[in-house]
């Protein structure tokens, strides 16, 4: 289960504490016993309510990601979330905008920024807003986006596939590891957020798997390599005899 506890391991833990029990008599054994399992249901009620709350954000990202494919981009996509609502999405840019930079996540900062600064709020409220809000992205973030989400104090971070060539979140640099979650490192500034991968990351996998298939229509065209013959024959042509 994302991000709580296997009901399995309370189980066990709920056996051994009654199993450990020296309280005399029948009805402290089984009073005991119907408060432990109480309060083991609702531990499990709100790990799975956690569990469903986690791939339900990601299905919304998982949908951005849908709208990049059906726009020729990289499919990745991401939400960013507030107690429990959305509050800013997005989806690969970078070739619609000719600029390297427009991935998912930079997208939905960019609108939530402008959103809060529209609110009339300075940067310290700004800085407060990001560091209760959690974002949901199909994969893991570049070590750009991953950077960026450390300068602004993101709380959470929960990804799909990893990144094996640019993440930023465990894949090649770890920059979601500060000193401590949510404190700034004193050397550059930045804060430290948790960070949980694998969540629906063979869908996001398969949109990727998608887009890389039918080929990528915004890719620079390479340039015919030069046969040595042809190259000989330049060569001997300019050379005046």
């Amino acid at each position: 289960m994302i991000d709580g506890e296997d009901p399995r391991i309370l189980v066990v833990f709920v056996d051994a504490r009654i199993n450990s029990s020296t309280i005399g008599g029948k009805e402290n054994l089984l009073f005991k016993k119907k408060k432990l399992l109480r309060s083991l249901i609702s531990d499990i009620c709100m790990a799975m309510s956690d569990s469903t709350s986690v791939l339900s954000f990601m299905e919304l990202a998982l949908k951005q990601a849908m709208l990049a494919l059906d726009n020729l981009e990289v499919p990745v996509g991401c939400v960013i979330v507030k107690d429990g609502v959305v509050v800013a999405s997005g989806s690969n840019r970078t070739s619609e905008t000719r600029n390297a930079t427009r991935h998912a996540e930079m997208e939905a900062i960019d609108f939530l920024l402008d959103k809060l600064k529209k609110e009339g709020l300075d940067s310290s409220q700004v800085a407060q807003k990001f560091f209760t809000c959690d974002l949901y992205v199909t994969c893991e973030p570049c070590i750009m986006c991953a950077a960026a989400l450390s300068i602004l104090g993101i709380r959470k971070v929960y990804y799909g596939c990893a990144n094996e060539k640019f993440g930023g979140c465990g894949s090649i640099l770890s920059l979601h590891e500060g000193n401590s979650i949510n404190s700034p490192s004193s050397s550059s500034g930045a804060w430290g957020y948790q960070c949980t991968g694998g969540v629906l990351a063979a869908e996001a996998i398969s949109l990727l798997r998608r887009f890389y298939e039918q080929g990528n229509p915004n890719a620079p065209k390479p340039h015919r390599p030069v046969q040595a013959s042809e190259l000989l024959q330049k060569m001997h042509s300019s050379i005046d005899y």
